[in-house]
């Protein structure tokens, strides 16, 4: 997905504005500047891309329902993460045989293996895949969107301790779960 050059201020701004009056294009401007941060979070909350394009195009069908609401670049970035983490757990919630992975199947493979790094982001994305929906969440938006705590709780329109207490509670988790792999060999 390639993202249009617009700059946020002006350019996005006159698209939004547009957009409000009717203008097609402008919308198509408006997606295309964001779907890459949709689909991103979606993706990685997820973990299965025909899941990710179809909550993606539901948050754009969303967003062409209510433009007229959104007042600024600023707040449609922050509505879009807001509508995308939302749908998200919805869509969690709704799938059959949902719930936690069991720790066993995530083990890695005895073995060398050929990258480091993509070995462990790989053991990375399956251990946070394995927390609970709103914790999930809230891990995606810190470090995959590089939102601070502040945005994530404004986002998702909870109180800044409650962000705080998911990240540590998470953070502890994953690397209680880390340890056990390493003490297993899984690693």
């Amino acid at each position: 997905m390639v993202a249009a050059e617009i700059e946020p201020d002006g350019d996005m701004r006159r698209a939004l504005t547009r957009s409000q009056a009717g203008d097609h294009g402008a919308f198509g401007e408006i997606v295309c500047r964001h779907q890459s941060m949709v689909f991103s979070i979606a993706m990685h909350f997820t973990r299965d891309e025909a899941a990710a394009e179809e909550l993606a195009q539901d948050v754009f069908v969303e967003l062409y329902r209510s433009i007229g609401r959104i007042q600024s670049p600023e707040h449609l970035a922050f509505w879009l993460r807001r509508v995308t983490g939302h749908r998200c757990i919805d869509y969690l919630r709704k799938r059959p045989g949902r719930g936690e992975q069991p720790l066993e199947e995530i083990l890695e493979p005895a073995g060398p293996a050929a990258c480091g790094d993509l070995l462990l982001e790989g053991l990375l994305q399956r251990l946070v895949a394995t927390l609970p929906e709103t914790a999930r969440l809230i891990v995606i938006l810190r470090f995959q969107e590089d939102l601070d705590p502040s945005e994530i709780a404004e986002t998702l329109e909870m109180p800044l301790n409650t962000v705080k207490s998911h990240l540590h509670r998470s953070l502890s988790l994953l690397r209680d779960k880390l340890s056990v792999l390493a003490q297993r060999g899984g690693l």
